[in-house]
């Protein structure tokens, strides 16, 4: 009998691999239709059993307004950043105008030369590269944002099917994984909610900033604020930063000390008090899962890895934990009452605490050392 279960085992896992191997290009697209799921399904169920509606209908409906609140805003994201670069490659004169002017004050003040004409030159040919690759990035990404919403409706469709057949097949009482599954899916609405969240409050700081010190474009540059605060380690400070240099540069002293100022003390701190609500409201996720889930996300998933990087990491310690409760708790509680037989009095309060005492296999003198 082992042998042929450890046989079918072997093919189930075979045949896992290779169609994980074949449909690897619609990873994403899975990733983005059970996160779009966990966070629609509450309203799901409402609209089905509470109001009697019909499930494409709900579904549907679920699946527009999804679409305005997550993908519009990246969309016109992307379209407001594709405009500005692809009318500086179109014309970059004016653009290197303003760096040679930007090059000459800051030699007059520092003596130090940071734009020569070489490094225009990179500059300009570094701009035309992000745009082809921005041009088929969307392109993929319109591909992939086609199969999540097939994925998503056919999910909304069989809803608590899938749950239902986990809860089935895997291995552990239904209790360890609902309890599991609940936090799981707070996990999901806090690197889900929170990102976004950070980008919307930090944008709209920068904004402020941004029309205190003049800076022209407060809009987009709030925008761009925003966007940037999911780079990892740097934040917000890749934008805010390079501006107060550049009022600096071009005479605005008090503009400059304004806007360092203010995006340490204001835009820095802002992060962390989102991440302080959030872990009040929901999953407490820490800021090293988000900082290296944000740097491979956005290595194997591009834009999109944003928000599956920290939840991919997230969801891996949530099945480490679960494989501890399930088999190594047992087997650590056994070795525990084991050692506790086995060692003096003295020893025990370190291997912490048991409901009962165990009278046999104590060593000879251990209960003249426990009169001491």
């Amino acid at each position: 009998m082992k042998v042929n279960r450890y046989f079918l085992l072997a093919i189930i896992l075979i045949f896992g691999a290779f169609l994980f191997a074949s449909l690897i290009q619609f990873f994403s697209a899975f990733l983005g239709a059970v996160i779009i799921y966990v966070l629609s399904k509450p309203a799901l169920e409402k609209l089905i059993k509470g109001r009697h509606w019909r499930k494409p209908v709900a579904s549907l409906l679920l699946i527009l307004i999804s679409f305005f609140i997550i993908l519009l805003p990246i969309g016109l994201l992307t379209t407001l950043l594709y405009n500005k670069v692809s009318g500086v490659v179109e014309n970059p004169q004016p653009l290197l105008d303003a760096f040679k002017r930007f090059d000459n004050s800051i030699q007059s003040r520092f003596h130090v030369s940071l734009f020569t004409d070489q490094r225009l030159e990179k500059m300009q040919a570094s701009a035309t590269g992000i745009l082809t690759a921005a041009v088929g990035q969307g392109i993929n990404m319109f591909s992939m944002i086609l199969m999540m919403y097939f994925l998503l409706y056919f999910m909304m469709q069989n809803i608590n099917r899938m749950e239902a057949a986990i809860i089935f097949y895997l291995p552990f009482p239904r209790s360890k994984i609902e309890l599991f599954g609940k936090e799981l899916v707070s996990q999901t609405f806090s690197n889900s909610v929170g990102i976004p969240l950070i980008c919307v409050v930090q944008g709209f700081l920068g904004y402020f900033c941004y029309i205190i010190t003049g800076v022209p474009e407060p809009g987009f540059w709030g925008v761009v604020t925003g966007a940037a605060s999911i780079i990892p380690i740097v934040g917000a400070a890749a934008i805010w930063f390079p501006i107060g240099v550049y009022l600096l540069a071009t005479g605005h002293n008090w503009q400059c000390a304004f806007v360092v100022a203010y995006g340490v003390l204001v835009i820095g701190i802002s992060d962390n008090v989102v991440r302080f609500l959030l872990a009040r409201w929901m999953a407490d996720v820490h800021p090293i899962i988000t900082v290296l889930g944000v740097i491979m996300g956005l290595k194997y998933f591009g834009i999109t890895g944003l928000i599956f990087g920290p939840l991919l990491i997230s969801w891996f310690l949530l099945l480490l934990r679960i494989y501890y409760t399930e088999f190594q708790q047992p087997l650590t509680n056994r070795r525990t009452v084991k050692a506790r037989q086995l060692m003096p009095s003295y020893f025990q309060p370190f291997l912490g605490k048991t409901k009962k005492k165990t009278k046999p296999g104590k060593l000879p003198g251990q209960d003249a050392v426990d009169r001491r």
